[in-house]
């Protein structure tokens, strides 16, 4: 057989992104492998289904653990992961957020041309169908992503923008707009009550393209490499070992956690590492698995009154009656994440982009909804935009069926734990504002005995998690860059035939969730693939 001229390897974020964009040709042929399903059940369509997407592992969910964290109290850390069509944009909290653009100048000052915010705005622009308009140029309205506004009437929302202006901080009316920094509310991946992933946004519009050959339940082994070129992808359906060929590109798109994985399996990685785990070496990238960076989160709870939380509008009977509507006329609370507010924030002067990100919350979120609590309440979210902390990840063995070793070795820098400090000061004080008085009741957590510097540290090191944006796993580099993986066209260096296309290349975390990055990553390679002109800049 010839092979298919473009095989890409997981269909998430990026994966189902390229897939549709490459198979825009006609005279090109397109193979996407993905290990799980299709993503089909009403679970992944409904926002509300959101927690029960998250918090164990599904078919939808890898559910990942990392290794004991160090500066975590040696806990091991729940690692959600999407599994199926649409990836992590499947199970995730559909916050549609871009970053900030110096995020993406400072990638453009390391030497990667062609990364500047100038660079990417276009490809933000092609994936946008944005409810706010073009809003002078900024936004895209002819997208496949659906960008819409919220539609909870929650008094909340208002209040908790209305406390941050009382709290000293800026009200923005568009995060993705020309000023970040602020209180206000999210722009959401939801399309008429339902969620816009990108398996709905970008694949099964086009999926009985002739040139399109889809197979789920395909989990990727290995890629072969000959003479220095990737010249075939191995996978197992069932029990069934498959090999695809590829006649022209083998393009990675598992994530920040399974590319890194599928390369080191492949033999391609740090030799040293490589060897620990039993895999014969290859091609020398010592790289790849490293640079893992990740936004830590601390949440606060505190009750309420006179509000409806996602609790009471779920409680008992209700549930049933929420998931009936949705299935059979499309709307109630089911169309809602209960997440639509929230701000940007710097923990201390003098700094030119916030540092803290906030999502409010109106449900009393504990350990990614593992326990339930059965009372109202809201929580924030606060997470430390942009850590210092570095940490890896690294095959257990060969058996490409294991689990990889994550070890995100959060908080190993003083920066990061001061930045978590605040996030704790700066949630009290939003809570504390009189805007809030009709609605807040006690603090739960951390609660009035956690007080001081040592305490708070202390709290936070006991109950932080993640908020689901690993990212930088196989970075891109300039030639300089001794630990790149890839360079600024994507391409794995050292190797023919072979990119990576996923949050994985990302050199920096941006300051923002990370699924609106990944997807313009994807749509930008594909112009970088089929050797198109580049979107002006």
């Amino acid at each position: 057989m010839a092979g298919y001229d473009y095989v890409v390897i997981g269909g998430g974020s990026a994966g189902c992104t390229l897939a549709a964009r490459l198979s825009e040709d006609p005279a090109a042929t397109v193979c996407l492998l993905e290990a799980g399903g299709a993503n089909k059940d009403m679970l992944v369509r409904m926002p509300a289904g959101v927690g029960s997407l998250i918090k164990s592992k599904n078919k939808h969910n890898w559910g990942f653990w990392t290794e004991p964290e160090p500066h975590l109290d040696n806990r091991r850390l729940w690692w959600p992961r999407g599994k199926g069509l649409g990836g992590s944009s499947a199970i995730n909290g559909m916050i549609y957020m871009r970053g900030h653009p110096q995020d993406y100048d400072e990638w453009r000052q390391t030497g990667l041309a062609g990364w500047s915010w100038d660079d990417v705005l276009p490809y933000f622009r092609r994936l946008e169908g944005h409810h706010r308009g073009e809003s002078g140029g900024l936004h895209g309205t002819n997208g496949p992503l659906t960008v819409s506004g919220g539609e909870n009437d929650s008094p909340f929302h208002d209040a908790l923008i209305a406390a941050g202006e009382q709290a000293g901080y800026p009200v923005t009316s568009d995060f993705n707009g020309a000023v970040m920094e602020g209180f206000g509310r999210y722009d959401l991946t939801i399309a008429n009550g339902q969620r816009w992933s990108t398996a709905e946004a970008y694949l099964r519009p086009v999926q009985a393209r002739p040139n399109l050959t889809v197979i789920t339940g395909a989990r990727t082994t290995r890629i072969v490499v000959e003479g220095g070129r990737a010249v075939a992808v191995e996978y197992i359906v069932g029990n069934k070992p498959a090999r695809v060929e590829v006649a022209g590109e083998a393009l990675l798109c598992a994530g920040a956690v399974q590319s890194p994985q599928i390369l080191q399996l492949s033999g391609i990685g740090d030799p040293a590492r490589l060897k620990d785990a039993g895999v014969r070496a290859i091609h020398d990238l010592p790289g790849v698995g490293e640079n893992l960076q990740d936004h830590l989160d601390i949440i606060m709870h505190w009750r309420c009154h006179g509000l409806t939380t996602a609790y009471s509008a779920t409680k008992g009977l209700r549930q049933l009656k929420v998931g009936l509507e949705y299935m059979l006329r499309g709307t109630g609370y089911g169309r809602q994440q209960f997440l639509e507010s929230g701000a940007f924030v710097c923990s201390r002067p003098g700094l030119v982009r916030p540092d803290v990100q906030i999502h409010a919350v109106l449900a009393i979120m504990k350990d990614h909804g593992k326990q339930q609590v059965k009372q109202d309440g809201f929580s924030f979210h606060l997470c430390q935009l942009r850590p210092e902390s570095r940490g890896r990840v690294t095959v257990a063995s060969a058996d490409p069926l294991a689990d990889p070793l994550i070890f995100a070795n959060y908080l190993s820098q003083q920066e990061d734990i001061r930045v978590m400090r605040e996030c704790v000061k700066i949630g009290r004080d939003v809570a504390a504002q009189a805007a809030l008085d009709p609605y807040r009741d006690d603090e739960l957590s951390p609660g009035g005995d956690v007080r001081s510097d040592a305490e708070i540290d202390a709290w936070v090191r006991r109950t932080a998690e993640t908020i689901y944006h690993p990212v930088g796993t196989c970075k891109m580099g300039t030639d300089g860059d001794r630990m790149a993986v890839v360079d600024a066209r994507l391409k794995v260096r050292g190797l023919e035939g072979l990119r990576v296309v996923d949050a994985s290349v990302m050199p920096t975390l941006v300051g923002s969730n990370t699924n609106a990055p990944t997807i313009m990553i994807a749509e930008k390679a594909a112009d970088m693939i089929r050797e198109r002109a580049m979107a002006p800049a």
